[in-house]
């Protein structure tokens, strides 16, 4: 019997990767959103109170600008040393290191005094890395664990994060400052929000392999960071995608640190010098939550009911959101100073549709790059993105709008020069729709050889699918048994789970 089990060749069957339980996967979602929600909160946090800080440290519109600047440096620098590393180590670990140096520095940074402006800079920027090494890694881990549309829908919850955390990062941060009528007092909540988030990170979330919700299988890269370099500059739509998503955070990251500024300004040139820019902060934050959360329930369902008919819908919608939001950034800046009513409609109209590029170009990336390169592809995204968007955007209108005031003083010259610096934001806007337009091109056949390189770097691979798995007769069983030992070729049966 036993030369008879030799004798008949076994089957390769490979045994599976462990799969996630699906009730894993949406808290570990949860906890990514938790963090997304703090990453944001803390960002913004220095725009609500922006007047306050320029009071204490004696600073113009230029070097206010630099505190955004520095802190998306550091954050924009480091992005690819996380992004590589993502893509090889330890994923968790990675995030938990992050978040406990931005919580460290963020608390710290409450305590420098007013003569001390360049260490406050510094810390701003040192936020930046504790903060790239969670927001270049979490995007790719709900990649692995779901697909298709669910992949969609979680990004859209992962991203609803973002206007929440932003308004959040007004509200809270203008509220904060009134204790003891000190700023400091709203960077001191987030640490402790920090530490939270690290306990959850390593106590709740899981980390998934990479990959793995596409077929089942782990992927692993076995390529240097310049063969990634290359292979992420070759995709066109990765490249495309990248420069035109540019223009939405040059946009963005102008509006989050000036806007409250300019439109507490637009209160006093209208003869409204009763209501504080504390209100004005906040009804900034309200309006930028709302028109967050639409505009990213809006993006992903207009984008999913395109693609149900057009397969490149996804860079269309974002174009479309580009170009649809220009006049009504247009109809703000003019109007602001007559209609303070109409200025806040057409600013929620803007930023609606300008949102409603965030879901849509995070799943463009994920999906025109193959796993083992999704790290690697968020963190270059992330340093185009911030270091020509809203590390650049902020310092440059800032220089701007000093420049074209002179040595005019006043509200009114403030306000206006300020106003003329943001018209360039409207120029930006245009080209990014164009951009998104021509990625349209490319984005079908990127996908499908994504999809490819990725079958190609799986390790073990899947559990066969495309037989099921039947029962053998008690005859066909015999063979497997030797008649000295008991067992013959039995330990080369793998029993798999049904």
């Amino acid at each position: 019997m036993a030369s008879m089990a030799n004798s008949t060749p076994s089957p390769e069957i490979r045994e599976p990767v462990e799969m996630m339980a699906y009730w894993r996967r949406y808290v570990t979602v949860a906890v990514l959103c938790f963090v997304n929600l703090l990453n944001y909160m803390d960002r913004y946090t220095i725009a609500g109170i922006l007047v306050k800080v320029e009071h204490f440290y004696h600073i113009d519109d230029g070097n206010a600008g630099l505190l955004q600047s520095i802190f998306v440096v550091g954050f924009a620098c480091t992005a690819p040393i996380f992004g590589y590393c993502g893509d090889r180590y330890n994923r968790k670990w990675l995030m938990v290191a992050g978040i406990g140096l931005w919580s460290a520095v963020t608390l710290a940074g409450s305590f420098i005094p007013s003569n001390l402006f360049g260490v406050f800079v510094a810390l701003r920027g040192l936020v930046g890395v504790g903060e790239a090494s969670y927001v270049t890694i979490a995007p790719t881990i709900i990649s692995d664990m779901f697909i298709n549309e669910k992949r969609s829908f979680m990004l859209m919850l992962f991203y609803f994060a973002i206007p929440v955390g932003s308004g959040l990062g007004y509200i809270v941060g203008s509220e904060l400052a009134k204790i003891d009528d000190d700023w400091r007092w709203a960077l001191r909540l987030t640490p402790i929000l920090g530490t939270i988030c690290c306990l959850l990170i390593i106590f709740v979330a899981r980390e998934p392999p990479r990959g793995m919700a596409e077929d089942g299988a782990e992927h692993q890269s076995n390529s240097t960071l310049k063969q990634d370099l290359i292979a992420l500059f070759k995709n066109k739509t990765f490249v495309l995608s990248t420069v035109g998503n540019t223009t939405v955070t040059f946009v963005s990251g102008a509006l989050a640190l000036f806007a409250p500024k300019f439109l507490g300004l637009a209160y006093k040139v209208a003869g409204d010098f009763d209501t504080p820019s504390d209100q004005v902060a906040l009804i900034m934050g309200i309006i930028t939550t709302v028109a967050g959360f639409v505009g990213v329930a809006l993006g992903t369902n207009v984008a999913r009911k395109v693609k149900q008919r057009h397969p490149n819908g996804d860079p269309l919608v974002c174009a479309f959101g580009l170009l649809a939001s220009t006049p009504f950034f247009l109809i703000t800046l003019v109007v602001c100073e007559y209609n303070l009513i109409l200025t806040w409609i057409s600013i929620l109209i803007g930023e609606v549709l300008l949102f409603m590029n965030w879901p849509i170009v995070a799943d463009i990336l994920l999906y025109s790059v193959p796993a083992t390169l999704r790290s690697s592809a968020e963190a270059v995204q992330l340093f185009v993105c911030h270091i020509l968007g809203d590390a650049f955007s902020p310092p440059l209108l800032g220089v701007l709008s000093v420049t074209l005031r002179g040595d005019r003083d006043g509200g009114y010259y403030v306000f206006q020069s300020l106003q003329y610096s943001l018209f360039v934001s409207l120029f930006i806007t245009v080209i990014g729709g164009s951009l998104f337009l021509a990625c349209s091109f490319y984005i079908v056949k990127d996908k499908e050889a994504a999809e490819a390189a990725t079958k190609a770097t799986a390790v073990g691979g899947p559990v066969p699918t495309e037989r099921p798995l039947q029962s053998l007769p008690l005859d066909d069983m015999l063979p497997l048994f030797d008649d000295n030992t008991g067992f013959g070729d039995f330990d080369d049966v793998h029993i798999l789970p049904t």
